[in-house]
């Protein structure tokens, strides 16, 4: 077997592959670590890049080593798996024994994870809620049905106990195909689409540049999830000749991660604002009134909004429907846009 060398911090190691290296990638770095990680741990680690091949990041635990190979693995350290309560405020729309409806601020982590030990909403719920909250979802994620993206705003609905968990998770999983759920979304974006109604059929995976991304992918890849989204132009702003932005509302059909920031951006009008899909459009500021400019400039988050949630309560059988304003910050981007030649979308 490969005899490696380790340097470097407890959550750093480095190793390189003896002459007789062979094998996966996992399970040569679960026999070169000796048991100090499990290999359904470092496959994870794979997965997540935290591994790199030659100074190239590797994604696939798969992956062949070769001796005089050189690996280097991260190992992020361990979280604490039981959420702390803590006093942050909250904007709750409606709340009884089986349910707490929420008006997700801009910023705000759903859930705990890597980089986000605290300040999370499940924090914030845990301290609100005390220990009615559903543990079905894990204990890193009580009471979550569905989630929005740290920069998106907007309403989310959180179980109190395991039976509103099991009937709202199934009516999220169902996707308003058989049932009353609506999720609709306030959309800022670049340009115009065109036509002005249309949907977005398009599968979803991980991008390959970066594990944190998503992106279009082709439906044969392996990690490629069905996605769709649905779109309808509310106003296009005009100025100077052209139609710098439009304001969207988009539903879902399916709900995959950074699903509509993915699709928008995918068709070429990517969300204002939007740091991780629409970096290249940041510039098309400048092409705006300098009051509207300096106003897009200080956005600092995607411009989504989750406006609107419909849902059958778990218990009464009564169909709820919720709608929740724009955030102060994107209210005033909307006005800015507004001041310029606004065209309504035609019904």
């Amino acid at each position: 077997m490969s005899e490696p060398f380790t340097e470097g911090h407890d959550d750093r190691k480095v190793l390189k592959a003896g002459e007789d290296a062979s094998g996966r990638l996992d399970s040569w770095l679960a026999a070169a670590l000796e048991g100090q990680i499990s290999r359904s741990r470092i496959k994870d680690l794979i997965i997540g890049g935290s591994v790199t091949l030659n100074g190239a990041a590797v994604v696939e635990p798969k992956r062949k080593i070769a001796p005089g190979d050189q690996v280097e693995l991260i190992v992020p350290e361990p979280l604490d798996p039981l959420p702390q309560p803590e006093n942050i405020p909250l904007d709750i729309l409606y709340e009884d024994d089986d349910l707490v409806v929420v008006s997700k601020r801009a910023g705000m982590v759903v859930h705990p994870g890597a980089g986000n030990r605290s300040g999370t909403m499940v924090n914030a719920l845990l301290h609100h809620c005390g220990a009615s909250l559903s543990g079905i979802g894990g204990v890193r994620r009580p009471g979550i049905v569905h989630r929005l993206d740290k920069d998106t705003s907007g309403v989310m609905v959180v179980a109190k106990n395991d039976h509103a968990h099991h009937h709202l998770a199934a009516q999220f999983v169902d996707h308003g195909r058989t049932g009353p759920l609506q999720r609709a979304y306030l959309a800022l974006v670049w340009g115009k689409p065109v036509p002005p109604k249309a949907t977005i059929d398009a599968p979803v995976g991980r991008a390959t540049s970066d594990r944190t991304k998503r992106a279009v992918k082709r439906a044969e890849t392996s990690d490629s999830r069905h996605a769709i989204t649905h779109y309808q132009l509310r106003a296009a702003y005009h100025w100077s000749g052209e139609v710098p932005a439009s304001l969207l509302e988009c539903r879902l059909e399916t709900g995959r991660t950074h699903q509509i920031r993915v699709h928008l951006s995918h068709i070429g009008h990517p969300l204002i604002g939007d740091a991780d899909y629409g970096a290249a459009f940041r510039t098309k500021a400048n092409k705006l009134p300098p009051e509207t400019a300096a106003i897009v400039s200080a956005f600092q988050c995607q411009a989504l909004h989750a406006y609107l949630l419909q849902f059958e309560h778990p218990k009464t059988g009564q169909v709820m429907r919720f709608e929740a304003p724009p955030p102060e910050d994107m209210k005033a981007l909307i006005s800015a846009f507004d001041t310029l030649d606004r065209t309504p979308a035609t019904p």
